[in-house]
């Protein structure tokens, strides 16, 4: 079976006097990317995993940091690698 890659796209709603720890948090995670976070406790993660499962395991890792009210899946995509290798024509 070929190799998958799953990229999700999430919102982890945090407690906003914890948002300086939990995006340091986030940023210790080698597959997570913080792309963007608001003041009031809104961060933007999308991960890259190879299956489902890796990325619930690393949405409840969040969902457990101590500030951490929430994670929602909001997108998720999957491939093969040699899928995601493929050389769009445009």
């Amino acid at each position: 079976m070929e190799q998958e890659v799953h990229i999700a796209g999430i919102v982890v709603f945090v407690h906003p006097e914890h948002l300086a720890s939990v995006t340091a948090a986030l940023h210790a995670i080698p597959c997570a990317t913080v792309h963007a976070s608001s003041p009031d406790g809104k961060l933007i993660v999308t991960l890259e995993t190879e299956s489902t499962m890796r990325t619930l395991d690393y949405m409840d890792a969040m969902r457990a940091l101590p500030g951490v009210a929430d994670a929602a899946l909001v997108y998720q995509h999957a491939e093969t690698l040699g899928e995601m290798e493929q050389e769009i024509e445009t």
